[in-house]
């Protein structure tokens, strides 16, 4: 069957509509905003997310989840995170029997501590897959050169989906961590806010680098803790993906880093951006796995004071420097 559901019209669920459209896959985009699908039907334009960009006409978007996905063999599922349980308890009452669902979400769910993967296992028997990696939506439209990595349970299941997603310019790697995968595409982020808070009190480069290499050893511990394989963390939704958000504006993540190292409040930045920003409400979620696994994680820590105790940036990296010394590799 060639029929594909792409659930949530943001800037990154778009592109992966775009990118399987462009393919030949006759595709369904689900829209929150009845406006937005009308708007894509129309002008073939997704305004809100990306302007700059015409759609092809295998694209419908729709606002109503069951028209959504009740022909799909595919579901890919592109909702933030804190948001996925909600919209696919409703879905999955439509979803034919034979579905595969492939989630490209990046986060942990508040409260539950869990992955979107397991949120949507709680939901529904339909097998999931994760897709992630150092794929920043914009250049993925542009067909820049891209490689990502796509896990499941099942390897016939990873080789087909592997052969879906791929093009040209568009490389996919099969893997068979899924809770690694996740683990990486979500704290990612977290460092990526504790990036853009150092560039933005002028650290530096070195300070940038050492956040990054400390930031990949708190994710892998982490991941270990719960049950993922440490080789994940040097793959690309690990490392890659870590390197990419870290480094870059692109990334709504370091953006937000930046403005809170600028000393402006955590909710005036998030009420001047459409986009989620994950790492917000997952550097609460990590902080409390860190908790319940008994896990060192000091930029977590940090981060979540800086974003819910209104800690300073600044004396936040100096508490980070201020930690009693030790082995570079313990624990």
């Amino acid at each position: 069957m060639s029929y594909i559901s792409v659930i949530g019209a943001g800037s990154w669920g778009t592109t992966i509509a775009y990118l399987l459209a462009d393919k030949g896959y006759d595709v369904t985009l689900w829209a929150h905003d009845t406006d937005l699908a009308e708007e894509i039907n129309k002008t073939r334009v997704n305004s809100l997310y990306l302007p700059d960009f015409k759609l092809p006409f295998e694209i419908r978007a729709t606002n109503h989840i069951a028209d959504a996905v009740n022909k799909s063999r595919y579901i890919v599922n592109a909702v933030p995170t804190q948001y996925t349980r909600d919209v696919f308890k409703e879905a999955v009452r439509n979803i034919i029997d034979e579905a595969v669902i492939i989630s490209v979400s990046k986060g942990i769910e508040r409260g539950t501590l869990m992955t979107v993967s397991s949120i949507l296992k709680e939901l529904s028997a339909h097998p999931v897959a994760v897709l992630s990696g150092p794929s920043f939506a914009k250049e993925v439209i542009k067909k820049s050169p891209t490689a990502v990595t796509i896990a499941t349970e099942q390897k016939n299941t990873g080789i087909v989906l592997q052969e879906i997603f791929n093009t040209n310019s568009f490389r996919v790697y099969t893997h068979d961590d899924i809770l690694g995968v996740e683990i990486g595409g979500a704290l990612k982020n977290v460092m990526a806010i504790a990036a853009g808070i150092s560039d933005s009190l002028g650290f530096g480069n070195n300070a940038r680098a050492s956040l990054i290499t400390r930031g990949l050893a708190e994710m892998t511990r982490l991941g270990i803790a719960m049950g993922a394989k440490e080789k994940t963390f040097s793959g690309l939704s690990g490392i890659g993906d870590l390197v990419l958000t870290c480094t870059s504006p692109l990334s709504r993540n370091y953006t937000v880093g930046m403005k809170l190292g600028q000393d402006i409040k955590l909710k005036d930045i998030l009420s001047q951006t459409k986009s989620v920003a994950e790492g917000v409400a997952t550097a609460e979620s990590a902080f409390e796995l860190s908790r319940k696994y008994n896990i060192e994680m000091p930029i977590v820590e940090q981060i979540y004071k800086v974003l819910y105790e209104e800690k300073n940036p600044f004396f936040a990296a100096k508490d980070l420097l201020d930690r009693s010394l030790k082995p570079e590799f313990y624990g």
